[in-house]
């Protein structure tokens, strides 16, 4: 975290950051990322009933540092192949194109937008609760016999406002003259992500389910359609946070929400998501490139 402030960290200095960060937000005058472009390129492959292994490939060719991450990622321990992958389409004869695909968007996700000079460690908290909300977004719509795809995007990019507001906020603090504490910063981002991640979403064109569940994950009740992705794009929030250590939350705590009885998870299914986080571990730090 910085330790110099250019203007001494008074509640006024607080507000009129926090006034100037609301008004740019409210104008949409804030610069937003672009969604990079071999991730908006493999969302249309996936989508695509003429793709293959072949396109899949080249298009990740493109690109020799994705490339390499994607084979990395899918000789890890989170997808213990059972003879060494060599070749992207050997990983997609052995893992499919859905999931590669998955892999080869999270990796180039990341790249584009967690950014945010000198708070690194904070994004690199975000993104590992991004990646373990959609492992579990994708574990609890095994359970419910969903569309696993639509489901992990849900998680993974349900909280997609928050490295975006810190990366705003840095530059903001820059022209500003002012350097926030952690605290202030914390509770910005926590007023804002919601706000901005569905800018986001309108200028990436994401899915309608993606944009629901970033404006209704923390009041799911609220959400007028795609309820069913609303909901366990919460409930895997709740796992995250929980199996991340990100909240004070005993397993008693963790199993009190409506969202489980609404979703009809049974005490089985939720004792199943606990026993799941070794798994979802070994995917976060497979994704920590």
């Amino acid at each position: 975290m910085p330790s110099q402030t250019a203007k001494e960290m008074t509640a006024e200095v607080r507000q009129s950051f926090a006034q100037a960060l609301e008004e740019r937000v409210a104008n949409g005058t804030v610069q937003l990322p672009l969604l990079p472009r071999v991730a908006t390129q493999v969302l249309s492959l996936v989508n695509d009933p003429n793709s293959d292994a072949a396109k899949f490939a080249a298009l990740i060719h493109q690109d020799q540092a994705l490339a390499a991450h994607v084979l990395r990622i899918a000789n890890s321990p989170a997808y213990m192949p059972k003879v060494p992958i060599v070749s992207l389409q050997h990983a997609v004869s052995m893992l499919g194109i859905n999931l590669l695909s998955e892999i080869a968007f999270t990796v180039s996700l990341k790249a584009g937008t967690f950014q945010a000079p000198g708070f690194e460690q904070d994004l690199e908290v975000m993104w590992w609760h991004a990646v373990a909300s959609g492992a579990y977004a994708k574990e609890v719509a095994k359970l419910k016999r969903h569309n696993l795809e639509s489901a992990y995007i849900c998680g993974l990019l349900h909280a997609i406002g928050k490295p975006i507001v810190l990366n705003i906020c840095v530059k903001l603090g820059k022209e500003l003259g002012v350097t926030l504490d952690q605290g202030s910063m914390k509770s910005l981002v926590e007023d804002h992500h919601v706000q901005v991640g569905l800018l986001v979403g309108e200028k990436w064109a994401l899915p309608a389910q993606v944009r629901e569940a970033i404006a209704h994950y923390q009041q799911y009740d609220q959400a007028q359609t795609f309820k069913q992705e609303v909901m366990m794009a919460t409930v895997a929030d709740r796992f995250a946070s929980f199996i991340l250590g990100l909240e004070d939350m005993t397993v008693d705590v963790l199993y009190d929400h409506p969202a489980y009885a609404d979703l009809n998870l049974y005490p089985k299914d939720l004792a199943a998501l606990v026993s799941a986080q070794d798994m979802v571990k070994k995917l976060v730090n497979s994704m920590s490139v």
